[in-house]
């Protein structure tokens, strides 16, 4: 099995499919740091070689630190090289208002000496608040450091299309913006695609399982009622009713189930391999704890899904009630469903 790859810019190749952090980073459970690092080098030598964190997921970069000092060793400094880890730069809501370039340098600084290296790969921006000003002095202000050497890409998380336009507009060179893209949550089709599409960015999806909402475990139970095992089951509930509600939801699991036989595989991949074909999509990140779904990771990109597949999903969503409005939108209302769960000040928490 090869997992297939893609050119984010010339020279910049990641894999498809993307393993993400956020689940290492508490609230999912205990984490066996050697094991952990383990299960990094298993994707890695399966080819799914792209890994997703951030300076406010607790241990996480000091952990892929080790992963790559270890994976050096045991295959190589150019085996390394193919390997590409993508943090971000998420500075706390409280701090927006006094932000200034040396704060950014230090926490670039700070993910350097976490991850044990001398440049990162991608910095993925967030700004939690647009009416507090100096967003786009925080993008330039990265973009200094990457003329610098100290960052290869910059990229932005959660910018809905009018800031995402404004950053490239004052010379934030943006590669990639991440977002959460799944078939419950259509949102950047609100806009941004659009917007990627005439400014040359690509986009890099979260959320595609919907915290495994998206999974056959799902299929044909009863609406599950709060309080949920952990904060992805939560947010993404929330994801799920605005959709349309259980029974709705239930529909959709049951026609992926039907193009998941025809497949022989299950309908997490179908869900996943489905956001791959949509356009500007570079990748999808996938939530893992462990090893433990890799060779399924690894089947997304070899799934072909035919125009009859595409047809019948397309069928089911045309009938989807929401969520509304432009990318990450609603989390950024504090006072409602979604944005309440949120957690705004994290980098103080891991500092």
């Amino acid at each position: 099995m090869v997992v297939e790859r893609f050119a984010l810019r010339p020279g910049y190749e990641i894999s498809r499919v993307i393993r993400g952090g956020w689940q290492l980073a508490g609230g999912h459970g205990s984490v066996d740091r050697n094991e952990a690092i383990e299960d990094y080098i298993a994707y890695s030598e399966a080819g799914i070689s792209t890994f997703d964190c951030a300076d406010i997921y607790t241990g996480v970069e000091e952990l892929i630190g080790d992963f790559r000092t270890e994976y050096a060793r045991r295959h190589g400094e150019a085996a390394l090289r193919q390997v590409k880890v993508h943090t971000k730069f998420v500075p706390d809501l409280d701090s927006l208002a006094t932000l200034d370039r040396g704060r950014v340098r230090a926490t670039i600084e700070r993910s350097l000496m976490r991850l044990r290296t001398e440049r990162l790969d991608l910095v993925q921006f967030h700004w939690w608040d647009y009416g507090v000003p100096g967003c786009i002095e925080a993008g330039l202000w990265l973009e200094e450091l990457r003329a610098e050497g100290k960052i290869n890409l910059i990229g932005g998380t959660n910018f809905d299309t009018p800031h995402t336009e404004a950053l490239v507009h004052a010379d934030v060179p943006l590669a990639s913006m991440q977002v959460q893209y799944s078939l419950l949550d259509a949102r950047p089709e609100n806009g941004l695609v659009e917007a990627c599409q005439r400014l040359g960015i690509r986009l890099l999806c979260y959320g595609t399982v919907a915290g495994g909402f998206l999974g056959d475990a799902w299929l044909g139970k009863p609406e599950p009622k709060p309080p949920f095992e952990n904060r992805s089951l939560t947010k993404y509930k929330l994801v799920i009713d605005d959709f349309g509600g259980w029974d709705f939801f239930q529909t959709l699991l049951r026609t992926l189930r039907r193009i998941a036989d025809r497949h022989d595989t299950d309908i997490a991949t179908i869900a996943s391999r489905e956001m791959l074909d949509r356009p500007m999509v570079a990748a999808v990140i996938v939530g893992a704890r462990n090893r433990s779904h890799l060779t399924r990771n690894v089947v997304i990109t070899e799934v072909n899904l035919t125009d009859g597949d595409h047809a019948e999903i397309a069928a089911v969503l045309r009938e989807r009630k929401g969520p509304h409005g432009d990318a990450f939108e609603l989390e950024r209302d504090r006072t409602g469903r979604h944005g309440s769960i949120m957690k705004y000040n994290l980098s103080r928490q891991v500092a």
